[in-house]
């Protein structure tokens, strides 16, 4: 019935189809379409621009500026396999391994104290002259004092493996990359090496071959020769142990019919590491789901007279992190292994650390010594994120624009969704051919009768809302609202990156700091929100709360991803923000008050800038000390006369070791007997101090993307009385002027970086 109303008009051309579909609001025919057009056109263009441009604001706003410092622009590219990097580990035993940064490693040259994971990266393989995206499946090589890592690096133009190897001749607190080990025509990783009969040997996965290939060093650590080819199978993920007098070599082939990917694993053994190789009576030993660890995740070990197995579990999202097994019957016949606590923490900064979604892979040795070491590759984004991320913004856009044409309905500038004329059998362009098949063709009418019925969908949604004014207003407002936070989420989803506030290296090497906040009992709602927030961004090691009056809170009152220490105080004073604390393990400290909160990409952009300069105070807010009689004053006057020579130590990073020295000198006494007095210039007088103590710069500014003082809305603010506080502060300034010399005669001039932080 629906086709005979459309062809109603017979051979009448676009008129006669729409006479029969005038009726119900469904008038849409070429016409009366070129009539709208121009309106509608100018409707959607007007909300193309008008949301594009909140999007855009809200790109701006919400995405730094600011480019990561530090990593390579030859490689580090985003690629959807991930952004592997690979750390490093100690413990004495390999069930208590703890990250460097636990060990309290320091190097002096890249301000890292300590040096923190991770210890290989994309950039630091790619400044070596390898263009790489991303490091994994690191394997351990011990040589006397020196250490060698070799990885897979994901080659940033070919979008092949190749095995890389870095060296450390400090035991893991610094590294080089040596350069490419291997490099084939086919895809490489897994780089197990091993010695036997005091040769050194790698057995690499290259299953896109089809075989599994041992190589010989030629020249240790960069030459190989292929020894031999082992299996004629394309094992993933193998490893040979020696293990009750035979070779025994686990591995998976995921080629078969029927095979569980990630979730296989094969067993072969032979008087050899050469081979031949015969296989396990019972392979293929497991043929499970991919998240019961199945695949190979590393080196085995022996501890304790027993061996263990390193698996995956990729459930979740491939690699998402690594389960122990230990093997209690290894036999021809007979295979039997249980799982055991891995003991290892998991990451609670989620992308903001560097393993935060996933870590696949472990290789743990024992030392001389006794003790134990072991490197983990990690990322921090899950399998797949990039597309995903894409397919997310991508959506989100279609849907908005969905929503636009509704809008445009209920606006009244859409009258017409779909052109029948585009549809309609007997329209004057088309040939015979096509109207005879269009005339016969069951979906193209029912495509006819459908869209006939959409184009009726504007008349209609107007009539049920035209006599409601409320309505139509509140359905305006949802759609409004809905479409820009549509566009938010594609904007964010395509071009906001994968969510993450990474750290900056410096030198190669990142390092962590301890966060320092002193507050009392008034302000514990902001303490809370606080901690949650700073205590996952990347480098914030430790949290120290200073208090200073009142009941102190439980530790376990507050939601933190690091340890919170609480330094109860006797007295309630200032000056206890710089007390020296021999149990704050870190050179750098970020004495941020609690009631400030900004971004964790502004924290580390601070946190790199203060490593460049570590002799200096670094912080957010700059103040200009200037004129005759000395005035305290706001940012505007810094900002007005182009310059700053203080930066408040409510927001800003120090030296422990010499600020907290410096600060409770003896020359500083008179000072800390004015901070007590007044209750007030604590920081102003460490500004004076460094300054006393040199002749060359002691400050450096960085400009947050922005800050908020939730004391505005708590009203426990100690500067509450804006007046007050500064005429304090100007007290302050001429007594510390007297007592240290003035700040006058310095100034540093805004927008000097190199990279724009500090405009």
């Amino acid at each position: 019935m629906g086709t005979g109303q459309v062809n109603g008009g017979g051979g009448g051309g676009g008129g006669g189809v729409s006479s029969n579909n005038g009726g119900g609001g469904g008038y849409c025919d070429m016409s009366y379409y070129n009539r709208i057009f121009s309106s509608g056109f100018i409707f959607f263009f007007g909300c193309f621009v008008f949301f594009g441009s909140i999007a855009t604001l809200y790109g701006w706003l919400a995405f730094s500026p600011a480019v990561h410092a530090g990593l390579s622009t030859l490689g580090c590219q985003e690629d959807n396999e991930g952004s592997w990097s690979i750390g490093i580990f100690y413990g004495d035993s390999p069930f208590t391994l703890k990250p460097i940064e636990s060990a309290n490693l320091g190097n002096d040259e890249s301000a890292a104290w300590p040096v923190a994971n991770p210890i290989v990266t994309c950039a630091s393989v790619s400044d070596g002259g390898a263009p790489s995206n991303f490091v994994a499946d690191p394997f351990l090589f011990i040589q006397g004092d020196d250490y060698y890592i070799f990885y897979e690096t994901k080659n940033a133009i070919t979008m092949q493996g190749d095995i890389g190897v870095s060296k450390s001749t400090d035991k893991g607190a610094t590294w080089k990359h040596l350069g490419i080990a291997l490099d084939e025509d086919w895809h490489l990783s897994y780089p197990y090496v091993f010695e036997h009969d005091g040769k050194k040997y790698m057995m690499p996965e290259g299953s896109k071959k089809g075989d599994l290939r041992l190589y010989e060093a030629v020249n240790f650590p960069l030459h190989w020769k292929l020894k031999k080819v082992l299996l004629k199978k394309p094992l993933i993920d193998s490893f040979i142990v020696n293990y009750g007098g035979r070779f025994w070599l686990f591995g998976s082939d995921h080629s078969g019919f029927g095979t569980e990917k990630n979730g296989q694993l094969e067993i072969w053994h032979s008087s050899s590491p050469l081979g031949p190789w015969k296989p396990h009576k019972k392979n293929p030993i497991y043929n499970i789901h991919k998240s019961q660890g199945a695949r190979n995740g590393g080196r085995p070990f022996l501890y304790d007279g027993n061996l263990y197995r390193v698996g995956q579990d990729c459930g979740d999202t491939y690699g998402r992190r690594v389960r122990v097994f230990k093997i209690e019957t290894l036999t021809p016949d007979e295979y039997k292994e249980v799982e055991v606590p891995s003991g290892f923490v998991e990451p609670k900064k989620g992308r903001n650390a560097w393993n935060g979604a996933r870590y696949h892979h472990l290789d743990v040795q024992q030392l001389p010594s006794g003790d134990w070491v072991g490197v983990m590759d990690g990322d921090r984004v899950p399998s797949g994120d990039s597309i995903r991320r894409f397919m997310v913004g991508c959506a989100s856009v279609a849907v908005a624009a969905v929503l636009i044409v509704f809008l445009g309905v209920l606006l009244g500038f859409v009258n017409c969704i779909v052109p029948l004329n585009w549809f309609i059998h007997n329209s004057a362009k088309r040939n015979l051919t096509v109207l005879s098949w269009e005339r016969n063709n069951v979906f193209c009418s029912k495509v006819r009768r459908f869209c006939s019925r959409l184009n009726r969908a504007p008349t209609f949604i107007r009539g049920k809302i035209k006599h409601n004014a409320c309505a139509r207003r509140f359905i305006l407002v949802i759609l409004f609202a809905v479409v820009v936070g549509l566009m938010c989420i594609g904007v964010r989803n395509i071009y906001g990156g994968n969510g993450s506030e990474e750290p900056y290296p410096y030198n190669g090497q990142y390092s962590q700091f301890t966060l320092l906040a002193m507050t009392y009992d008034a302000r514990l709602w902001n303490l809370k929100m606080y901690i949650k927030h700073y205590s996952r961004c990347s480098s914030v090691g430790e949290i120290v709360v200073v208090w200073n009056k009142g009941v102190p809170p439980k530790l376990s009152d507050f939601d933190s991803a690091v340890p919170v220490r609480i330094r109860v105080e006797d007295k309630n004073s200032l000056n206890n923000r710089f007390k020296i604390d021999p149990l704050i393990k870190t050179r750098g400290v970020l004495e941020l008050d609690d009631d400030i909160m900004m971004t964790c990409n502004d924290v580390e952009r601070g946190f790199r800038v203060w490593r460049q300069h570590p002799d200096r105070i670094v912080g957010f807010y700059p103040r200009l000390i200037y004129g005759s009689p000395l005035r305290y004053r706001g940012e505007k006057y810094a900002r007005k006369h182009k310059g700053y020579n203080m930066i408040l130590t409510g927001a800003a990073f120090i030296d422990s070791q010499l600020a907290f020295k410096r600060y409770w000198s003896e020359e500083a006494k008179q000072g800390r007997e004015v901070v007590d007095k007044l209750f007030n210039c604590e920081d102003v007088l460490l500004n004076y101090l460094y300054a006393n103590a040199s002749s060359s710069r002691t400050v450096d500014y960085v400009k947050p993307a922005w800050a908020v003082d939730t004391s505005k809305f708590s009203g426990v603010a100690i500067s509450g009385n804006t007046q007050v506080h500064y005429r304090l502060r100007s007290s302050c300034l001429m007594k510390f002027s007297e007592m240290y010399g003035s700040l006058a005669g310095r100034k540093w001039e805004f927008d000097r970086r190199q990279d724009g932080w500090d405009v």
